[in-house]
């Protein structure tokens, strides 16, 4: 029972008896058509339709996974899997095992991540009744494009069920989530570690069973996208964060010395308190943005970065420091020449409220951003130690 096999065909199963055997059977012609030793695993997530028995009687080995989940599952078998290769896909006849071979022919050119694609643009084919409208022309091609501007993916079919893995790959990619975010976070992983990844196009049938299947479209959809993002800091934090910084630049400049008008619109002094608003905002998400890398570096969620490990080394404490006061040091003397005017009248009501406003909002402004980013620099220096002290071994 321990001798090693080439490939593992892995079916997560909870209540398939409808569909069992034909995948078991399609996985078999697989087996036989690629030409390698193998075997078929039946990951059971606490069936109770009879599925194990009809498994066990069809020649698969079942191994019982008690955590609930899909990503559990496929995590307790890719652990019981006996293959240095893994063939993973769903017990409900939509895709076809049978075309094991062309997977084997990608891991014997040395890929690690073999994902099969569904979509036309990958060469594959979804015929008909095999995926509702909203998953088919929203939610695969819009999440599947997200994760490749994102991540710089290979694959055009990001959440396609039918992939293949080396248990090498497996093990480096330290997978940890539950669901049905499994799907993301093993395409995700497997391009920050740069793997070798490739995709085969592959057909999707009709759900062979009676029942709804268990994926929610808009729940889970939502899921993959909020795990995309949780993972990628530059397009949830950076970038936005940057666009808002800019944009308040642009506008508080002009604003500070006079109104201004495009066409029919006049911008005045609270368009400038606005403006100041959303540079602070900006300046958070920005900070957000790198305090949410190098935690997840430091954590093992995230691979090293070069890139970050260079703008770290420039912009250290010190420097950091060294911004930030002298951003708050020209907010006070902007803030005390505003009190200088005023002194001026006395303490009294000043001639124009528009014009005091317009030399607070700025001042406080900079105060504002100066203490945040005296703070941010610290609080960054804190996480570069936690980095440096409880890194994990690099891996290759």
């Amino acid at each position: 029972m321990d001798e090693p096999l080439d490939l593992t065909i892995l079916m997560p199963c909870l209540n398939e008896a409808e569909t069992l055997a034909r995948c078991i059977g399609k996985a078999k012609i697989g087996l036989q058509k690629s030409g390698v030793s193998g075997e078929i695993l039946i990951a059971d997530n606490g069936s109770t339709d009879g599925s194990q028995a009809i498994a066990e009687k069809l020649g698969a080995r079942v191994v019982a996974v008690k955590e609930k989940g899909y990503g559990s599952a496929l995590l307790g078998g890719s652990r019981a899997a006996r293959g240095r290769w893994i063939l993973m896909g769903d017990a409900d006849d939509s895709y076809d095992f049978a075309e094991a071979d062309r997977f084997v022919k990608k891991f014997q050119e040395g890929f690690e991540l073999v994902m099969g694609c569904r979509l036309p643009v990958g060469g594959g084919t979804i015929l008909p009744g095999a995926m509702p409208w909203k998953n088919r022309w929203l939610g695969n091609p819009v999440l599947s494009f997200i994760g490749r501007l994102f991540f710089k993916c290979p694959a055009h079919d990001f959440h396609c069920g039918l992939r293949g893995f080396t248990k090498d790959a497996f093990e480096k990619m330290d997978l940890q989530t539950t669901g049905m975010e499994f799907a993301s976070e093993m395409v995700i992983k497997t391009t920050l570690k740069k793997m070798k990844i490739t995709e085969v196009p592959v057909t999707l049938s009709k759900d062979g069973r009676s029942r709804p299947p268990h994926l929610k479209p808009w729940r889970d959809g939502w899921r993959h996208l909020r795990f995309m993002l949780l993972f990628s800091p530059r397009w949830l934090f950076l970038f936005p964060g940057i666009a808002l910084c800019l944009l308040g630049v642009a506008v508080s400049t002009p604003l500070s010395c006079a109104d201004f008008q495009v066409g029919a619109v006049k911008f005045n002094v609270g368009t400038l308190a606005v403006s100041c608003m959303t540079m602070i905002v900006g300046f958070q998400l920005v900070a957000f943005a790198f305090f949410t890398k190098v935690f997840a570096i430091a954590e093992g969620l995230l691979p090293e970065d070069p890139k970050l490990s260079r703008v770290l080394k420039i912009f250290t404490l010190e420097k950091g420091l060294l911004l930030g006061i002298v951003v708050l040091l020209a907010g006070i003397i902007l803030f005390f020449r505003a009190v200088w005017i005023w002194k001026q009248a006395h303490y009294g009501i000043l001639p124009s409220t528009e014009d005091n406003m317009r030399r607070l909002i700025p001042a406080v402004t900079l105060v504002v951003l100066g203490i945040q980013g005296v703070f941010s620099s610290f609080f960054m220096s804190a996480l570069g130690l936690k980095t440096t002290n409880r890194r994990p071994p690099a891996t290759a």
